[in-house]
């Protein structure tokens, strides 16, 4: 139709008309009246007249048998609520989310991509939205984002933007598979297409869980494929690489040897150093399961709360009975040997005379047909707890954040931190630090290349770096971590100067300063400045 046209038909009321086709006992004109409604959507009238009108004979249409019909019916839906709060509001009202949903697993495509759309369109308001994750939307559209047609893959990956918002939704559709299609269509020719997954992939990696599965699935590579090139990348397939490394702080660090201020430090992160193009970012889990070797150790962050440490204890007792229980060639168990793996947690906090009791108890033997097959650590692998590190916090928290200036705060914990990691380092001595034994001797101990933190107590630049950033996060100080090369690591802040004498009040633009935790502990090294460049790379 020409806006002439549509503006004629308009002035004749032919709005009544098109409604009243839509209960015709014809499929043919059924499909022909829902087609003509979507044309008259272009006038902004007869759009809203349709919509308190023609709405409810519409979503009637969309439980019909004929899928010509439902195409149509679900496209007239569509020019209804595109860019119509009210009509919207309307088409929610009318119960139509259910026929919609099952919608999208109509036969034709055209059905299925516009069905998409109408519940992207009633996602822009928060209520319908919520209404609509109950039907379980997102574990539908992980079908549809197997398509083949471009169309519905666009307008899939669309919705799938549009309902990524919410937690439990990314949740639905991480366990609906949903995912793995997602990411392949970041490698769709079609340039809607991989705009629409680039902005899919940018909201769906709002949570490390989701953030760390769509690296796992090649999102990462992919994206940084797209951003090398001029003609493939867009304005979401930076955001979304963005947004994938702040939610996967430990692949970020691995990759581009930098976190921010705003990069918050949480229990989970690893650093296993810096990862070479084209080599596999592993989990902690895999990276658990390797044998002992003289690579590099990976440092872990855990600081579990006190109250959960028991808990820690119960669940490893739990989860060793079960594991028994389940071993078939597991012939006789006492209440004794199980009392037993129980205390044996937590007698590190019993006095000598608990100690002596437990080794009065008797420990009958366990006849299995091959002991050397029970390996509890790698059948049920939990990440080792710090408890040092819980308490590094504590004592932070106590003495260094009541502080008054940020640069007071800087100065104490640069000092804190490197008191922990064997206290400051002549410079002409520092090759005579023997940080590097240390650590093999943990890792030996441990029996693990996984070094929680706290057990550290010799550490080089990039440890005493990723302690001090660790708990400037937990108390409040705001840094960055940078990683160098030969095992140097730094933090930077900025602090604002005090105000030239005699003039009050004059406020500074803050300015970047490096924090010293080897040589002079808190000393503070002016960024661009000789000392921080040597600080740096010497």
């Amino acid at each position: 139709f020409k806006a002439e046209n549509r503006k004629i038909l308009r002035e004749e009321e032919v709005e009544k008309c098109l409604i009243n086709l839509l209960e015709i006992d014809n499929d043919g004109v059924k499909v022909a009246a829902s087609n003509a409604i979507s044309a008259m959507c272009e006038n902004s009238a007869s759009k809203r007249a349709l919509g308190v009108q023609g709405i409810p004979q519409l979503v009637q249409l969309l439980s019909s048998d004929n899928e010509e019909v439902k195409e149509a019916a679900v496209t007239a839906l569509v020019n209804l609520t595109a860019a119509s709060p009210g009509n919207a509001r309307a088409v929610a009202e009318a119960e139509v989310i259910e026929p919609l949903v099952n919608t999208l697993t109509a036969q034709r495509d055209g059905a299925v991509a516009n069905a998409a759309t109408v519940l992207a369109n009633l996602a822009t308001q928060e209520p319908f939205r919520t209404r609509v994750q109950r039907h379980g939307i997102m574990g539908v559209l992980a079908e549809p984002l197997r398509s083949t047609n471009s169309q519905v893959q666009s307008k899939a990956a669309f919705a799938v933007a549009a309902f990524g918002c919410d937690a439990d939704a990314r949740t639905e559709l991480r366990n609906a598979g949903g995912l793995g299609p997602l990411v392949e269509l970041l490698h769709s020719k079609n340039k809607e297409v991989r705009r629409n997954a680039c902005l899919a992939v940018m909201v769906c990696a709002s949570d490390e869980l989701t953030a760390v599965e769509l690296c796992r699935l090649g999102a990462l590579d992919i994206l940084e494929e797209i951003n090398l090139s001029i003609v493939r990348k867009n304005n979401y397939s930076e955001a979304a690489l963005e947004k994938l490394l702040d939610n996967n702080l430990s692949q970020k660090f691995s990759r581009m040897g930098y976190l921010s201020s705003s990069n918050i430090i949480t229990d989970g992160f690893y650093d296993c150093g810096q990862t070479k193009p084209g080599v596999t970012f592993l989990s902690l889990k895999e990276l658990s399961m390797q044998e002992l070797t003289d690579q590099q150790a990976i440092i872990f962050i855990n600081a579990k709360p006190q109250e959960e440490r028991s808990t820690n204890f119960l669940y490893s007792f739990i989860g060793f009975g079960l594991f028994l229980i389940k071993r078939k060639d597991f012939l006789y168990c006492s209440p004794q040997i199980m009392g037993c793996c129980f205390f044996s947690c937590v007698r590190k906090g019993k006095g000598k005379k608990e100690e002596e009791k437990m080794k009065e108890i008797p420990h009958p033997q366990i006849i299995s047909k091959d002991q050397d097959e029970i390996n509890l650590e790698h059948s049920c692998w939990t990440p080792p707890p710090d408890f040092a590190l819980l308490d590094y916090i504590n004592d932070a928290s106590k003495t260094i954040l009541p502080l008054t200036t940020t640069r007071e705060q800087v100065v104490a914990l640069a000092q804190f931190v490197a008191d922990k990691m064997g206290g400051p380092i002549e410079r002409d001595k520092l090759h005579d630090f023997s940080w590097e034994l240390h650590i093999s001797e943990t890792e030996f101990e441990l029996k693990s290349h996984i070094v929680p933190i706290g057990k550290i107590k010799k550490g080089t630049f990039y440890h005493r770096a990723l302690l001090f950033k660790v708990i400037a996060d937990r108390i409040g100080v705001r840094c960055s971590l940078v990683r160098g090369e030969y095992n140097r690591a730094w933090n930077e802040v900025e602090l604002v100067d005090d105000s030239p004498q005699g003039i009050a009040g004059l406020l500074l633009p803050p300015k970047k300063y490096i924090v010293d935790l080897m040589f002079e502990p808190g000393f503070l090294l002016k960024q661009g400045s000789a000392e921080a460049d040597q600080y740096k790379h010497i």
